[in-house]
């Protein structure tokens, strides 16, 4: 298999993108690195990408060597002819060269391998070649051997039947075709072990859906219920169907005597063999389908969650909510250093909330601080309402905010925090983490397994080891991405840097301690363990902000140093513009203001811009002069040079590259000046971007949190109703939307857009703030339907009470299926004829199912798992198959 060419048709790149990418990748180049350094080399593949071909260059060379293992195994017995071998060539899948080799490999004791040691495989054969004219008990008579253990006719019969079923049972080319149409024909069914045992599977208690139809969710939901034992499931096939085409390639004659026996072992190569194989495949397959589409949608909304906006300069009091043990409080300055903690008790039992709220009073007037973060978890809607009575009775303006506490019980309980928090408790850690997250989420969610943080469905049911590497590379990208402070980055930050490993990250901190902060990005190469590798793929996304070179605080990579001064000489700018432009950059950060909830995210204005010909003339002198300190941008078109207006001699230099160097260099120039800088033009391309916005953050253009001064009630919601909200977790069905309540309302995908989309991603994000309309509230079970297709207030309340006339609806119970009369089989019938009592077989074993580990409960954005229109559950058929839609608990 030519490993290339696959990988270009799969991911729809050119052959050379695939073979410079491969190469990269073996040289022991990163991802991120290749993705942002090596742009030219791979014609600008992304990260997703380049993961993407990781991932398929890892099986598809896992798949050649295993393809080498079988033909050595097999030419090592032997029993290598060329058909064979041309088969095993051109397999594409794993599955396929383990059909292949099945006949050979190595095999444990089975019922054909006894039969075989008898010596009954001569007696097999006079049944295959079916010409025998002799009744079967004469023909296995002269089998019988009490020495070998073959003690009567009816042994030998049975013994030969097996060694043909085993024979059956590993055509390759058989199983192909039964795996094939059992795909396309089979029928995904789950019935109740107990139908009146109540639980959230209870949808699933009679349901049928064609395999190939099955959604993923579905499959893992069904997976957890069989392994909490409330399912049992099964894969029916179009048993007569897949006989039927056995019973052909088998038969050579209608031999009266023969083909019932054939008949009989193709049957029981099938039921015994066969189908429970194929079916284990089949689910083996669809779960694994199934995880990694939840896994990539973990992996996107992990993205979004990483990726939202720091809230820069606020001083912050997290707010870790409980009962019993008390609230614990810490508050964090702008800089996330701990400046207090402490433990209240507003909640039940002691329900002190004016001791509580007096001391909240005091820690906000003493460290003037403007948010509140309060964690989601247990007593977070009780602690909500202390809140909005505090703020009530403030002098000064302070909002809070809920966030995703997902994972800061393990960190705080954690090494790490006890090597960061060494003088608090966990509460008052998992406090100040609480607070961090809505400083700045990146840097502080790096510090928590990312299999913690509860953005995906199912995440405990699929394979831990795949997940866990498709996240950790989320957060590497996103890392990579936004790039860290090299003088104030933790190590658990600093790991997740390209080319930095844990010993490393934790050797650059203690070089930090010992020999103060890093004055260029050269001094890393002092670092121990840290080679021009390391060096290589890492100095890009770590930052200096106030070192010796301005462009350590940028993304411009050391091996385009020399081409960035020359193309500066080329435009006219200083280092002076270059450090005047990053502090303008901090500066507008710090002062941007926090979105309140009602305010929409704007974009950020454009400022004007006044061209003066030439400001080296007396006339241009004097309205440069007159515009200083003004919102207006100065631009000298004599000299190309733009300038901030001279209100100081720092200002005078700040806005020589903001926002003008693309428009200035054509692509004429560009290509011109990549030439004369030996740079590639999108490597030009990336460094005047970087000019322009030096140190920039790309998180800024991401949706801010909302922000809430006041509290909503699951009681006060009502039909009709239009809310602003945040997307919280986004999946296969929908999205869950954070509207001010206790508990996310569900959208389902129906309810997202007017346009068709295949998946709730198309159109909506973790961090989305949407408005949203609520269709339906039932209190009793938690659940709020809304839609982000706003409609008339009066008839969403008319439809709502409409449906909940309606509850419940009626379970549909399938009729049980009477099993057909068992025919007495061949070897009875010799057994009966030789006079023998034949012993009765062990009962069967039911065929194992691929199920997933257990969980408690499926997970939603948070607790249950529902796939619901907000309509009533509806049940209706479809070629006698019944499927059921729109339950709440799906």
């Amino acid at each position: 298999m030519d490993i290339v060419l696959k990988i270009k048709e799969e991911l729809k790149v050119e052959k050379w993108q695939v073979e410079a990418a491969v190469k990269l990748i073996d040289e022991g180049n990163t991802i991120p690195f290749i993705s942002r350094y090596r742009k030219e080399v791979t014609g600008s593949l992304n990260d997703e990408q380049l993961r993407n071909l990781d991932e398929r260059l890892k099986y598809l060379r896992s798949l050649e060597e295993r393809r080498e293992q079988v033909l050595a195994s097999i030419e090592e017995q032997g029993k290598m002819t060329d058909e064979l071998r041309a088969k095993i060539v051109a397999a594409e899948t794993m599955v396929a060269i383990e059909d292949l080799y099945l006949p050979y490999r190595p095999k444990r004791k089975t019922r054909a391998s006894v039969a075989r040691e008898k010596g009954l495989e001569g007696l097999s054969e006079i049944l295959l070649a079916q010409e025998t004219t002799k009744p079967l008990q004469e023909e296995a008579a002269a089998f019988v051997d009490p020495e070998k253990g073959v003690n009567d006719p009816a042994e030998a019969l049975q013994g030969a039947m097996d060694i043909i079923a085993e024979d059956v049972s590993d055509n390759a080319d058989y199983r192909a075709y039964i795996r094939e149409v059992t795909m396309e024909q089979g029928i995904l069914t789950s019935k109740a072990k107990d139908e009146k045992a109540q639980s959230v599977y209870e949808m699933y208690y009679n349901y049928e859906e064609p395999v190939k139809k099955v959604l993923g969710h579905r499959v893992l939901a069904l997976n957890r219920g069989e392994a909490e034992k409330f399912l049992v499931v099964k894969i029916e096939a179009p048993e007569e169907q897949i006989l039927q085409y056995l019973n052909k390639k088998l038969l050579k004659n209608d031999n009266p005597i023969t083909t019932p026996v054939i008949e009989e072992i193709t049957q029981d190569a099938y039921e015994r063999l066969i189908a429970p194989a194929i079916e284990r495949d089949i689910r083996n397959e669809l779960t694994e389908t199934a995880e990694d589409g939840a896994i990539t949608v973990f992996g996107k909304n992990l993205t979004q969650l990483l990726m939202a906006p720091p809230i820069a300069g606020k001083t912050v009091l997290g707010w870790d909510p409980a009962f019993r043990t008390g609230c614990k409080l810490a508050v964090v300055d702008a800089t996330g250093k701990v400046l207090d903690t402490k433990v209240i008790y507003p909640t039940a039992p002691q329900n002190k909330v004016e001791e509580a709220k007096a001391e909240l009073k005091k820690l906000i007037d003493k460290y003037n601080v403007d948010l509140i973060s309060v964690g989601n978890g247990t007593a977070s809607r009780e602690s909500e309402q202390v809140i909005v009575e505090l703020i009530k009775e403030l002098d000064r303006p302070v909002q809070y905010v809920i966030v995703n506490e997902a994972g800061a019980s393990v960190y705080s309980a954690s090494k790490l925090a006890t090597e960061e928090f060494p003088q608090f408790d966990v509460g008052q850690r998992s406090a100040a983490s609480i607070a961090r997250r809505l400083q700045d989420p990146l840097a502080e969610l790096v510090k928590i397994d990312p299999k913690s943080i509860g953005v995906g469905q199912y995440q405990h049911d699929m394979n831990q080891k795949k997940l866990g590497e498709t996240l950790e590379g989320v957060v590497e990208d996103c890392v990579n991405k936004v790039g860290v402070d090299l003088n104030t980055a933790s190590a658990p930050l600093l790991q997740y840097i390209s080319g930095i490993s844990k010993v490393i990250a934790k050797n650059i901190v203690d070089y930090r301690e010992e020999n103060g902060k890093f004055k260029s990005r050269k001094e890393l190469l002092q670092v121990p363990k840290l080679g021009p590798k390391a060096y290589e793929q890492c100095a890009g996304f770590l930052r200096i902000s106030d070192g010796e070179n301005p462009l350590d605080a940028t993304s411009v990579h050391p091996e385009s140093y020399d081409a960035t001064l020359k193309l500066m000489d080329k435009l006219g700018i200083t280092f002076d513009d270059v450090r005047a432009a990053q502090k303008n950059a901090a500066k507008a950060v710090l002062e941007k203001p926090a979105p309140k909830s009602e305010d929409k995210p704007r974009p950020p204005k454009k400022p004007k811009q006044v061209v003066i010909k030439n400001t080296s003339t007396a006339m241009g002198a004097a309205l440069a002069a007159a515009l200083a300190g003004s919102d207006l941008a100065v631009v000298d078109n004599g000299s190309g040079k733009k300038e901030a207006p001279k209100a100081s001699s720092e200002a005078a230099t700040s806005t020589v590259s903001v926002g003008t160097l693309s428009k200035k260099v054509s692509e004429a120039d560009k290509k011109k000046l990549s030439e004369e800088l030996g740079i590639g033009e999108i490597t030009l391309t990336d460094i005047l971007s970087e000019l322009e916005k030096p140190s920039r953050d790309p998180r800024e253009n991401m949706p801010a949190p909302i922000l809430r001064s006041d509290v909503l009630d699951m009681k006060d919601l009502k039909p009709g109703m239009v809310l602003k909200g945040t997307v919280r977790n986004v999946i296969d069905f929908g999205c869950f939307v954070d509207i001010g309540v206790h508990q996310d309302g569900l959208v389902h995908i129906s309810h997202i857009t007017d346009k068709f989309i295949k998946h709730p991603l198309e159109a909506v994000s973790v961090g989305d703030i949407v408005d949203v309309q609520v269709l339906d509230v039932e209190l009793d079970k938690k659940r709020i339907a809304l839609t982000m297709k706003i409609g008339d207030p009066a008839k969403v309340a008319a439809e709502a009470a409409a449906r909940a006339a309606q509850r419940p609806a009626p379970k549909v119970v399938k009729e049980e299926k009477k099993a057909a009369p068992k025919k007495t089989s061949v070897v009875d019938q010799v057994a009966k004829a030789a006079g023998v009592t034949k012993k009765a077989a062990p009962a069967k074993k039911p065929a194992t199912k691929a199920a997933a580990p257990a969980e408690s409960k499926p997970t939603t954005s948070k607790g249950l798992a529902s796939e619901a229109k907000p309509a009533a559950p509806k049940t209706f058929k479809k070629k006698g198959i019944v499927i059921f839609r729109g339950n709440a608990n799906e």
